[in-house]
């Protein structure tokens, strides 16, 4: 038993520092709509993505003439033409380009991890790919959470529970902290109906007032990609396995 590794579950960025001591792979989660996003870019051929943490940093990169999605509140940040919805990279249509992406959330949370050892990306819609990959590893994971400002949120709790699940499945994991306790048991009663369960979650009904049903549908089904984003210096790549 006790040479099972640990996988421990990071509410939000702000925790961070309280869990991160014997993270070997931490795994960032913002399952509307970042991370989901980022897993779609590099389905449809996007070479890398820069995940900058301010719209500063992403002004600069704009004026030396770089790709940039830029998202606060759920929208388009003003002056950029795309912002964090998977349908934006649908399509194929920046293949090979190198994108600089920033978001309320997600990016935030990618920027906190940055000095971990190893940085990959999360979401339901690479849940078992990431999750066999992960336990392959076979190393301390940290799920972390980007929430909503700072704040606990439902949905990314939510898939970093299904994430402890399939780990503990394998045998190979262990959890002792009841922030990883408690994301699985919510994932669990969710599970059957996802976007029932976030019916009322403050981050589903502000993405519906913008009228981005479909994204949260997307976001929410599992098991649409095998690919796994990592961290390598300050650029996002794909994983090749």
């Amino acid at each position: 038993m006790n040479n099972r590794k640990k996988v421990e579950v990071c509410f939000t960025p702000n925790l961070y520092d309280l869990h991160a001591e014997d993270a070997e792979i931490v795994v960032v989660i913002d399952v509307l709509r970042a991370t989901t996003a980022m897993c779609t870019a590099f389905d449809n051929g996007v070479a890398k993505m820069i995940p900058v943490a301010t719209l500063e940093e992403a002004f600069e990169y704009k004026k030396k003439g770089f790709i940039v999605a830029a998202e606060r509140g759920g929208e388009i940040v003003e002056g950029f033409d795309i912002g964090n919805s998977p349908a934006s990279y649908m399509g194929n249509k920046f293949e090979g380009e190198t994108i600089v992406i920033t978001t309320t959330n997600g990016t935030r949370a990618i920027h906190t991890a940055r000095n971990a050892a190893t940085v990959v990306i999360g979401s339901f819609t690479n849940l078992d790919a990431l999750s066999e990959w992960l336990v392959e590893q076979n190393k301390n994971v940290l799920l972390l959470g980007s929430g909503w400002r700072s704040k606990f949120c439902l949905e990314d709790t939510m898939c970093a529970g299904a994430f402890v699940e399939n780990l503990q499945k394998s045998g190979k994991f262990r959890c002792e902290d009841d922030s990883s306790v408690a994301a699985k048991f919510m994932y669990i009663q969710a599970k059957d109906n996802y976007l029932s369960y976030l019916k009322a979650s403050s981050h589903r009904v502000r993405l519906a007032a913008l009228d981005l049903n479909a994204d949260i549908k997307y976001c929410l089904t599992p098991n649409t990609s095998s690919v796994i984003p990592i961290l390598k210096g300050n650029y996002l790549v794909k994983l090749e396995k």
